[in-house]
Parts: structure tokens; sequence; C-alpha cells
């Protein structure tokens, strides 16, 4: 058992290291981080990034120690990343009903498109929804934990910025970015739906995505339907 969780573990951290680090080279590229993060090596790998991404997960250990100012560091470390997945979820499927409604709104057409959303538009709202609601239910927990009356009022004020201290600072650094860049929210008919489209010959890309598509096994298509 011990092996078991060891190894899901080091997957997490693999995986979690893999994300923000491309996630900090990708904001470099885009002005939106110290240049220095979008530094890529030859095989490709974004170095610096995964540095300072494995260097910020390393200091979670200082919690092995046991003590009570290591706890409270930890816990704080936690607090502030505790949300991070409902708001990546939740933005990539606001990202995708926006780009959809974008496509709409300029004449383009689903057959343009090289992939398609299984769940398409609803799902994506039915996934924003639910991360909406999981943000309004930790907010109550936050603010009205069990037992709080018998808190005081500090106890109170610190269960909740442990619980939603996330929720500040993400949207501090959005406000602070949107008066610093003077970047304004774009319209449906704004949004550009043509930088970093690759090249290629989507008729025979999608035909041959058919035909494939075609001589799937029944439980293929409908284990394609579900995942």
């Amino acid at each position: 058992m011990n092996v078991v969780i060891m190894i899901a573990v080091l997957s997490v951290g693999n995986s979690a290291v893999y994300g923000s680090s491309r996630t900090l080279a990708a904001l470099a590229d885009q002005g939106q981080a110290p240049k220095i993060l979008g530094y890529i090596d030859r095989s490709g790998r974004p170095l610096v990034s995964i540095l300072v991404a494995s260097s910020i997960g390393f200091l979670c250990y200082l919690v092995a120690a046991g003590s009570d100012t290591r706890n409270m560091a930890f816990n704080w470390m936690l607090a502030i990343s505790g949300l991070s997945s409902i708001f990546t979820w939740g933005s990539i499927c606001l990202c995708h009903i926006r780009f959809r409604k974008a496509w709409k709104v300029q004449g383009r057409h689903l057959d343009e498109l090289a992939f398609r959303s299984q769940p398409g538009v609803i799902g994506s709202w039915i996934g924003f929804i639910f991360n909406c609601l999981i943000l309004v239910a930790q907010f109550w927990t936050g603010f009205a934990p069990v037992g709080w009356k018998s808190l005081t009022p500090n106890e109170v004020a610190q269960h909740f910025f442990e619980a939603y201290l996330s929720v500040p600072i993400i949207m501090a650094f959005y406000i602070v970015f949107k008066l610093w860049k003077k970047t304004p929210i774009r319209r449906s008919h704004t949004i550009d739906l043509v930088s970093g489209v690759r090249e290629l010959n989507l008729a025979q890309l999608l035909a041959e995505e058919r035909a494939e598509q075609a001589n799937w096994p029944a439980w293929k298509r409908a284990y394609k339907i579900v995942c």
C-alpha cells in the first residue's frame, strides 16, 4: 500500500510540475511573467520554469519536520493553492464557451474545427456552473465553519483565509494586470481566432478521422461518447 501511495504522489507531483512550468513559460511568452521563465532548451524544456515550480513544491516538505511554525507555513501555502484547480477548470470551461460564441458570431462553422468537445457548449456550461458552486460552498464553509460560535474572531478570520485565500490573490493579479496593461475585455466579434492556427489540410484530416471512426466497433463508439 505504501508503494501505491508513493507512486500516486510521484505521479501527481510530476503532472503538477509539468503543467505549472508550461503555464509559466506560456505566460512569459505573452509578456505576463518575467521573460527568463520563457527560456526553452534545445530539447524543448522550459528549464527555468521547471526549476521555479519544483522549488516552490519542495517547500511543502517543510511540514515533514513537524514543528508548529512549519505546519503553519504549509497550511498557508495550501491556502494559496487550494482552489487553483477550481479556477483552472472554471476558466477552461469559460474560455471554451466564449470561443464557440466567437466562432459562431464571426461566421465560422463547426466543420472547420479539427476537434470538438464531446459534451459541447452545454458541457462547458455545466462545468463552469459547478465550479462556481464549489467556490460559493467553499466561501460559506470558510465564513461559517462548523462550531464557529465557539471560535474567537481571530480564529474565524484565520480559518476563512486558510480556506479562501487563493480567491483574493487571483482576483488581485487579474485586476492589477488589466489596469497595468490596459487590456480590454474582448467582445465575441473582436476575439482573435487566427493567430497561432496551424497550417494543415483540415478536410483531409477530418475525412481520415471519420473513416477511422466508421470502422470502430460498437463498444469503442460507446466508450468515446462517455470518455
